[in-house]
């Protein structure tokens, strides 16, 4: 057993990526970019389908933004990369395992638990969190058999991201609009029998401070069958603001569209409305006897200028009441820890020195890093994750180097493919997956939708498992043509 330099044709840098999204997908690409190093990368997720929250986050309505799988897809066919979908890391394959076959290990798994208000009836039925409505209706195997009663006639979204209004425009949206994306049948039938027509989105700063993207809120105005209100004097700035409005293209442009709203009245056609609500926080949720909710407790609230700059809201004493028999909280998200992986429970994050993995106490672990939202938390959007897997590339290229290069007794390129069969796990490959693709998209075209999901695993694999014995037939030359199934 020999030594020699990691990234060559005699000693390839072997790489394990955990996680199947953009930052999963950005770091793979960031490796691959560079020319005079030989890297192979085998990639790991959970579930049997690819792609993270391109597939199980982006808005079944927002396609365009979805055409980064092409990307994705190029990569995967890249003759250096192997994917290892319905795989989880805890129990099919541990870390040890990963770092006795692999160089170096990435966790790029996300956050994908949604931060709590932390306020009396935050439990009531009918009080959920964004990320929960968000994976049903893109049909996450996980949420599928959720249940929401739509029969209340007022919602209200809490928050005022990106995520809180896809959340808005989806309860505002027209079944027929709806019918023409891949949204998730069952989430399709449930919205189709709808009695919301009022859906309230609070914001607890102004909206010179709302995360939300100009493209967003633009098209709430594009909805059919659906208006948008906003009360002219939740636009009124104060001084910070207005300069946030003056020196910011993106605060400006937010603000525009709200004033154009505000100014043309609140609509009156029986339709659905979404009202967007500034300087107001929850305070409490009130149900009625049986534990349902039945109203929302928001304080007023007004923006204080921090030391660092910044603006915060404070409540001023001022409470109101909104009825409402369902509420979506969407107020940011937070990591969940991996087997025996460091992890800072207060920021929510795998903590990390520029993608390296350290504890909290700052000491290193070697051979392994981290990348996107778990990494630096949920901020940006999915190109934001490209700079970021780059970062962490570039320290595992720069710490190559210093790796022995021995290559562990008796490893190969089947070495992980072995140990997952000696353990029975079913395994899905890129290959089998687009097999499972080519399903979705054929029930799509046959709809004319874009495709129509499966959203069960067992499900998935049943189809995959149809592939398979279909390639397996036609790669078999000596089998009769005639012969019944």
């Amino acid at each position: 057993m020999g030594s020699s330099k990691l990234g060559t044709d005699e000693r390839p840098l072997w790489v394990a990526i955990i996680g199947a999204g953009p930052a999963a997908y950005f770091t793979a690409e960031a490796l691959f970019k560079q020319e005079e190093l030989n890297v192979r990368v085998d990639m790991f997720n959970r579930l049997p389908t690819p792609y993270g929250l391109v597939r199980d986050g982006v808005a079944p309505d927002h396609q365009s933004i979805k055409a980064v799988t092409r990307k994705f897809e190029k990569i995967s066919h890249d003759p250096r990369f192997r994917y290892f979908g319905n795989v989880t890391i805890g129990e099919d394959i541990h870390r040890d395992d990963l770092l006795e076959i692999y160089d170096q290990v990435v966790y790029a798994v996300g956050t994908p638990a949604d931060k709590q208000m932390g306020i009396p009836g935050e439990d009531l039925e009918g009080s959920h969190s964004a990320t929960e409505f968000v994976w049903w209706y893109n049909g996450h195997p996980d949420f599928t058999d959720c249940e929401f009663d739509l029969s209340a006639e007022r919602a209200v979204v809490v928050g005022i991201g990106n995520v809180a209004l896809d959340v808005a425009r989806i309860l505002a949206s027209s079944p027929e609009a709806l019918g023409t994306t891949d949204i998730a049948d069952h989430a399709l039938e449930a919205l189709r029998s709808s009695r919301v027509r009022e859906i309230v989105v609070l914001g607890r700063r102004g909206p010179a401070q709302a995360a939300f993207t100009s493209v967003e809120l633009k098209e709430f105005g594009q909805l059919e069958g659906a208006g948008v209100a906003v009360d002219p004097a939740d636009l009124e700035l104060d001084e910070e603001s207005k300069r946030l409005v003056e020196e910011q293209r993106a605060v400006r442009r937010n603000c525009e569209l709200l004033e154009g709203y505000a100014s043309g009245g609140a609509p009156s056609d029986g339709g659905r409305t979404v009202e967007f609500r500034f300087l107001v926080s929850p305070v409490e949720m009130i149900g009625d006897e049986a534990g349902r909710l039945e109203a929302v407790r928001i304080e007023r609230n007004r923006l204080t200028k921090m030391e660092d700059g910044s603006m915060r809201p404070r409540g001023t004493g001022e409470y109101d009441e909104i009825e409402a028999g369902l509420v979506f909280r969407s107020i940011g998200y937070r990591g969940v820890p991996l087997p025996d992986v460091p992890f800072h429970d207060r920021w929510g994050i795998i903590p990390n020195e520029a993608g390296r993995v350290v504890d909290e106490d700052g000491t290193r672990y070697p051979r392994e890093y981290v990348s996107g939202w778990c990494k630096r938390g949920p901020s940006g959007v999915i190109g934001t994750n490209k700079p970021d897997a780059a970062e962490t590339a570039a320290a595992m290229i720069e710490d190559a180097a210093s790796i022995a290069g021995e290559l562990p007794e008796g490893r190969s390129a089947k070495a992980v493919e072995e140990l997952l069969v000696e353990r029975c796990v079913d395994y899905v490959t890129f290959e089998d997956w687009e097999m499972l693709d080519e399903f979705e998209l054929s029930r799509g075209e046959a709809e004319g939708r874009p495709r129509v999901k499966v959203c069960h695993v067992d499900e998935m694999l049943e189809v995959i498992h149809a592939g398979r014995a279909r390639r397996d037939a036609a790669a078999e030359p000596e089998r009769s043509v005639g012969v019944a199934d």
